[in-house]
Formats: C-alpha cells, structure tokens, sequence
C-alpha cells in the first residue's frame, strides 16, 4: 500500500452516533480540511498517539517526531484529490477530524484500490452528537466519489465503541491482525 501515514491505521475513538450535532444552536458542519486546519488536528493526533501508545505500546511505538512527520503528512492529504480528509468545525473550534487515502491492493484480488481511514477523533467534550458517524460517512462518500468500492479500517482491540460505531456505519470485521516480539 501507499501513502502510508506517519502512525498506526487504528481508529481511536468514536462517538454514539446520536440525533444532534447541536451545540449553541448552530449545527456543527463536517468539511474538507484545509492546510489551516492541521495545527488544531495535531493535538488531536497527540491524543490518538497517547491513546493508542497506552493500549499496546508494542504495537504504537511511535517515532519521537510523530507529531512533525503528521505536520507534513496532513497538508499533503488535504491537497490530495486521492485523499480525504474532513474535519468538524463547531464555528472555528475543531472538534475532530477524520483521514484516509486510496490505496493500491496487491494484485490478486478483484479490486485494484481501496479507501483506507487511517485516523479518526472527536474531542470529548463534542462526543455523543453524531459528529463521527457524519465524519466516517464524509470519508465513504468522497471515497465512492473517487470510484473506490471499498472502504477498509483497522480499529485497536480495547477500542470497542469504535468498532461498534463502523458496523452501525455498515462495515463489518474481516480479518485479525496478530503481532508477536520477537
């Protein structure tokens, strides 16, 4: 695969999927992201790294630099006609984001490329509203506008909530990624 990101390809939170993405009486829009927007999708970046470090540290044993190699990778995805990446904005406070690319399959299946989401978050504060199944369905939509017809993800094994929120969202488990020291 290519285009890979600087981190791992699990989803790190979610959010229930609720009726309202209500705040102060504005709705929160879901929106392609801009090269601005990436210095408030880092410390969210910081929060997945975290996150994800304190489940398996094995498995996210991220580079000291993570952050700056995100700084660079992310302006590029937002400029990538081939990528998405969306974010959440409650009238100019970020309050996630979500980030995948097209990705080359190996060439014995049937489909050549696929949607990958390498990343998603929400903010605590803005959980319970909706706001990450509007962002997945975000990224699966400009997936199948690029011709992609299948999106793919991995999520952490402690992160129960996100994978309920993908089958809700219609994706279902397909494979199980083991890892062992050695």
């Amino acid at each position: 695969m290519t285009q890979d990101p600087p981190t791992s390809r699990t989803q790190p939170s979610a959010d229930d999927g609720g009726p309202s993405c209500e705040r102060t009486g504005h709705a929160i829009a879901v929106r392609p992201a801009a090269t601005a927007d990436v210095p408030a999708i880092l410390p969210m970046v910081r929060e997945i790294c975290r996150l994800h470090r304190s489940w398996d540290p094995a498995k996210y044993g991220y580079l000291p630099d993570v952050l700056d190699r995100y700084a660079l990778w992310l302006p590029e995805r937002a400029a990538d006609p081939r990528s998405v990446l969306l974010v959440a904005d409650d009238a100019g406070t970020l309050a996630g984001f979500i980030v995948g690319t097209v990705e080359s399959e190996i060439p014995i299946y049937d489909i050549s490329e696929l949607g990958f989401i390498h990343d998603m978050w929400v903010e605590p504060t803005f959980r319970r509203r909706g706001l990450a199944t509007r962002l997945v369905s975000g990224a699966v939509q400009r997936f199948l506008a690029m011709g992609v017809k299948q999106v793919r993800l991995d999520t952490a094994v402690p992160n129960q909530e996100a994978r309920e929120l993908f089958e809700r969202a219609g994706f279902r488990a397909c494979a199980v990624q083991m890892l062992r020291e050695i």
